[in-house]
């Protein structure tokens, strides 16, 4: 059975930034900082695995990897075990999608 992934909207995150700015004065350098802080509290908050979506922008998933029992150290070819983990994924939304698949022009010609 897939496990129930928790999903994060922007709502959230506008949540959070209002708690951590309440009572502050806003500058460029508060708003942009506490941004990324909300953003890398809920993405540390995946408990094994977390969505953040953020519409017109992407969505960024906390995956795990499975185990590798038999990988080999090149090296030494030697065959080792290597842990699952948990990893990052950042899928763009429609619209960087669309611009990244544009033809690539050159300013320089």
């Amino acid at each position: 059975m897939k496990e129930k992934i928790k999903t994060y909207t922007r709502r959230e995150i506008e949540s959070r930034l209002g708690e951590k700015l309440l009572g502050k004065r806003l500058t460029e350098k508060l708003l942009v900082d506490s941004l990324f802080e909300c953003l890398r509290e809920v993405i540390l908050e995946a408990d094994p695995v977390s969505r953040l979506e953020i519409r017109d922008f992407g969505v960024f998933e906390i995956k795990r990897t499975k185990p590798k029992p038999k990988a080999r150290n090149l090296q030494t070819g030697e065959f080792i075990f290597v842990p699952g983990r948990r990893k990052i994924h950042f899928k763009p939304g429609k619209i960087i999608k669309d611009f990244l698949k544009e033809d690539f022009k050159r300013n320089d010609e």
